[in-house]
């Protein structure tokens, strides 16, 4: 009786034991102890992802070297007596915002040796217990001032061997733990805390200028309990502070860049080398760069060089200067406080003549020539918010000869002026305002505009729909001045008279049309209509209006009761 009782035991601890180990995942292992029972998973690559099917009983699970990727929302939602979560050295780059959801007894997480690039850290909401925080070589390169503020009883955060660079100080003054820690007494909060709060910051590259000075004023203000594992953080850059110790470095407040030049104004004979020089002051280092007229100076050699720790002297060296050489060089700086800039102007003597007169912002006589040129003007594209302009000059020196775009409402005699230098034929404006009348003009040099280098328009209502905000402003070309064609009376034209007004332009040019001798330019004006009419029919005037629509349905009847010469050109001038 005895040896029957016996086996039945024997049997009864092997089903037990079975049921067990069944309750365990394929290739990991299964452990009971006195702090709960525990889940051990070490096999290489033996999940691609979170089991979904994780026990519900587990107090620790322990999933290493199994290379998947991402931590799902509700991943250990199954398992809430969970304390110990350790998914050290796998390829983790995705943590979910609610990936520890359901985790409220979580005190220890353990992230070593991932891929991480950021913590969604309004993830801790879901884990106030939270107690242990490892992070130790992944890649985070940011850590957001809010960072801590989800993590009140943390006593182990280390954050070391990450791509940190710059960290705000107000990252700790958000944290509830050093808050608590400010408000009292340091004996009263020595022993009101218990053990220490143990920070490991080491081995990152810490960018040592002006946005790490409150960073480093805290690291120097720290006291029990609150410890660094390393107290020797140590700089990588920028390059003249790369090795020294945050207690070695003084650091100074931030400020945006002032720009000088030696020389504003140099001339210069044909053929003579020049090398053009800024001095740019900020905190922290800028970015510097030339432009030459609305281009990035790329032809060109330009050099940096430090002069002491917060100045930097830019250097754009111009060999042998040619006549096209000619106008006004700018030496932008920019941090991320602001930007500032110089302008040098550069005259260019000729062989055996005086300075060039094509610089931009002098104010010189025009030539003859000048005062004839040719300029084709027109709208090539119409914007949400804007225009851009299009133009063809028939000059002379082409490689030489500056433009000036005068800009502005045309209830206004004070329009801005833009110089635009050689080589470029484009121009675009932005933020017109609604039901406005601008004037946008091209001529050579500082020239007054005359006719035929300007453009009228008016902007139409946005008050309207909402889905009309989004569409192109409503822009009625109220004349294209092209070329002399259009007289300097039929300005006055607007868009209630519109009819009367072009059959007057249409006339006015047919005369003058008649009297011109030259049959190549004439044929050379029309096809600068003919570009007109077609950038009108691709929506430069808006007609979504009705009153617009049956204005122009009267005037297409009248007007294609003419001959079919005057039809076409009132059609070109529209």
């Amino acid at each position: 009786m005895d040896i029957i009782c016996y086996l039945l035991v024997i049997v009864l601890l092997n089903i037990q034991a079975h049921e067990t180990n069944s309750q365990c995942l394929r290739g990991c292992s299964c452990v009971d102890d006195r702090h709960g029972r525990s889940l051990i998973c070490m096999e290489e690559s033996a999940f691609g992802a979170i089991p979904e099917d994780l026990p519900d009983d587990m107090t620790k699970i322990r999933i290493e070297k199994s290379h998947f990727t991402e931590i799902p929302r509700g991943a250990f939602s199954k398992t809430p007596a969970l304390e110990n979560l350790w998914l050290n050295f796998n390829d983790i780059t995705l943590i979910n915002s609610k990936g520890l959801e359901g985790l409220g007894n979580l005190t220890e997480l353990r992230l070593q040796g991932n891929k991480l690039r950021s913590v969604p850290w309004t993830a801790f909401e879901d884990a106030p217990a939270l107690k242990i925080l490892d992070l130790k070589h992944n890649q985070l390169d940011v850590l957001p001032e809010h960072a801590l503020r989800f993590l009140p009883g943390l006593t182990y955060l280390d954050l070391s061997f990450n791509r940190l660079t710059v960290i705000s100080k107000e990252v700790f003054l958000n944290w509830p733990l050093y808050q608590k820690l400010q408000s009292m007494e340091e004996q009263e909060a020595t022993t009101a805390f218990g053990p220490n709060v143990v920070l490991a910051l080491h081995d990152n590259a810490w960018l040592c200028d002006c946005r790490l000075k409150g960073f480093v004023e805290f690291i120097r203000s720290l006291r029990p309990p609150i410890i660094l594992m390393n107290s020797y953080l140590t700089c990588s850059g920028p390059d003249f502070k790369a090795g020294k110790f945050f207690h070695e470095v003084e650091l100074q407040a931030c400020v945006k860049p002032v720009v000088s030049t030696p020389s504003s104004n140099i001339s210069l004979p044909h053929g003579a080398n020049l090398t053009l020089r800024c001095l740019a002051m900020a905190r922290p280092d800028p970015a510097v760069w030339w432009t030459y007229g609305l281009k990035i100076i790329r032809g060109f050699h330009e050099s940096q060089e430090r002069v002491d720790e917060d100045t930097i002297r830019s250097l754009l060296v111009i060999p042998s200067v040619h006549a096209a050489d000619t106008g006004v060089y700018t030496c932008t700086a920019v941090n991320f406080i602001g930007n500032s800039s110089v302008s040098i102007l550069l005259g260019v003597q000729s062989p055996g003549g005086p300075q060039s007169s094509l610089l931009p912002g002098v104010q010189a006589p025009a030539s003859a020539g000048d005062e004839n040129v040719y300029i084709d003007i027109r709208i090539a594209k119409q914007t949400v918010r804007g225009i851009s302009i299009e133009w063809y000059a028939a000059l002379d020196r082409p490689s030489e000869t500056w433009f000036t775009i005068h800009f502005g409402p045309a209830d206004t005699d004070k329009k801005e002026m833009i110089y635009v230098g050689p080589g470029i034929h484009s121009y675009s404006v932005t933020d017109l305002m609604p039901a406005t009348k601008y004037d946008i003009c091209v001529t050579i040099k500082n020239q007054t505009p005359r006719a035929g280098q300007c453009i009228v328009f008016v902007t139409g209502s946005d008050i309207t729909e909402m889905e009309q905000r989004e569409k192109l402003i409503h822009i009625v070309v109220i004349v294209l001045a092209m070329v002399l064609a259009v007289p300097i009376g039929m300005y006055a034209c607007t868009s209630d008279t519109k009819l009367a007004c072009l059959e007057g332009v249409m006339e006015s040019w047919k005369n003058r049309r008649r009297g011109n001798s030259s049959a190549a330019m004439e044929r050379e004006r029309q096809g600068t209509f003919d570009s007109l009419q077609a950038a009108s029919d691709e929506g430069l005037v808006n007609r979504d209006s009705g009153d617009d629509r049956k204005v122009r349905r009267r005037s297409e009847e009248k007007l294609h009761k003419g001959k079919a010469d005057q039809s076409r050109l009132t059609a070109e001038l529209y």
